[in-house]
């Protein structure tokens, strides 16, 4: 039975000298953890300021540490996603002898399927997904898996290109015990199965719970109050309290949340006003100003600076958004509700606020208009020793394309040359 689950603050943290936490885990692998690690910073590294890396910078088979354990999916056929790259060590596992022209010919219960499987996520959450599992593949072995599946795009705006990176150990029966390494991958996360539903008793008594929380939290909202003319350090007790609140409900308490955040807006409208005690306030909390993430400082003086990092920036990306929109003193907790998606929604919105413009490509145009007027060749001036040659053509006034250059590029040629064979 596969027990899945994204780990994409793994990657977003870039703990790629982080240990893991269990040593118990090290028998599915430490080497294959950093393997994804690394090719989450390869795929940052391709970036340079885009949403996406080009799929123009991505050539499988030259990256030596990933090239046998990595499969690519194209989807510019509008049709089933193609498979025009698969990693020599996947092809071994999997039993593969014949072309895989498509993800319609993947194996059943193959390690290639459980990768492909995921491919929607991508397109759902628009960001690199890792994920762990273990399965029993074709041959009736029991495999333990990592993996993480990075978008690729040919302008720079629709996910059209996923690339995959994909490790994997075999688990040694011992008797009738389960495997060390399995059970290790049940401490480290509680196995998901949509078909084993909590017996009844113990899903009314997480509903019971939930229920308790929230009237408690809402007990603590109406204990504290503020008044219009409250002290900058009054704020931040009020704030610091109801995060305390949601920090003892384990964020189960969605509303809960949002009053901790209203009242953390209110905090930074108000320490606007009193910049001194702000200072003297950050100055005591050992944190420092951030003149270029104002709302950084806020949450960390609130929620505290142990707090999640990856959730931090989140409120921070939240709260900057209100400001953003001029959400005015005490309107941010009606703002936040009425968003359709909530606080994601807010993250998203800021994000995509942030994002440069893009650059105009000026050295595409200056190329076009080169090729424009370049002299149109006839194909028994073009000389390559080469069994395959690129050419370009320009269509000319009559409509007929003739050629006017020659790519001498054999990485391009072999990517012209899988997309023409394909």
């Amino acid at each position: 039975m596969d027990s899945y689950r994204d780990f994409p603050s793994e990657f977003e943290l870039a703990a790629d000298t982080a240990e893991p936490q269990d040593s118990s885990i090290a028998p599915i692998g430490t080497d294959e953890r950093r393997m994804h690690v690394r090719a989450y910073n390869y795929w940052v590294s391709l970036l340079d300021g885009r949403d996406y890396p080009s799929i123009e910078d991505l050539e499988p088979g030259d990256l030596v540490d990933f090239a046998p354990h990595s499969v690519l999916l194209d989807f510019t056929s509008g049709e089933e996603p193609a498979t025009p790259y698969v990693g020599v060590a996947i092809r071994e596992e999997c039993d593969i002898v014949d072309e895989v022209r498509t993800i319609g010919d993947v194996p059943s219960r193959s390690l290639l399927s459980r990768l492909t499987d995921h491919y929607m996520q991508i397109i759902a959450n628009r960001a690199p997904v890792g994920f762990e599992a273990e399965f029993e593949n074709q041959r009736g072995d029991n495999l333990c898996y990592r993996g993480i599946l990075m978008p690729f795009s040919s302008d720079g705006d629709t996910i059209d290109f996923i690339y995959g990176v994909i490790n994997w150990k075999k688990v040694e029966p011992d008797g009738d015990e389960r495997p060390a390494q399995v059970a290790a991958t049940a401490e480290l996360q509680p196995e998901v199965d949509e078909e084993e539903p909590l017996e009844l008793t113990q899903a009314l008594a997480v509903e019971a719970n939930a229920a308790s929380d929230e009237q408690a939290l809402d007990d603590d909202s109406e204990l504290i109050g503020l008044d219009e003319n409250a002290g900058l350090a009054d704020r931040l007790w009020a704030a610091r309290e109801s995060a305390e609140a949601v920090k003892a409900a384990d964020g189960r308490s969605r509303q809960a949340l949002y009053r901790a955040l209203a009242r953390a807006y209110d905090f930074a409208l108000a320490s606007l006003a009193e910049p001194d005690d702000y200072a003297e306030l950050l100055d005591d909390s050992g944190v420092k100003a951030q003149a270029r993430a104002p709302m950084t400082p806020i949450v960390k003086l609130v929620f505290g600076i142990e707090y999640d990092k990856a959730r931090l920036t989140e409120f921070a990306a939240a709260l900057s958004y209100g400001e953003r929109q001029g959400v005015e003193f005490g309107g941010f907790l009606a703002f936040i509700e009425a968003q359709a998606g909530g606080l994601k929604a807010l993250v998203a919105a800021e994000r995509q606020a942030r994002r440069p413009e893009p650059r105009p490509d000026t050295r595409t145009e200056q190329a076009r208009q080169r090729l424009r007027s370049a002299r149109a060749l006839s194909l028994d001036e073009i000389r390559s020793e080469d069994e395959f040659a690129l050419v370009l053509t320009r269509r000319s006034d009559d409509g007929n394309h003739r050629a006017v250059a020659i790519l001498d590029d054999p990485a391009l040629v072999e990517r012209a040359i899988r997309k023409a064979g394909a």
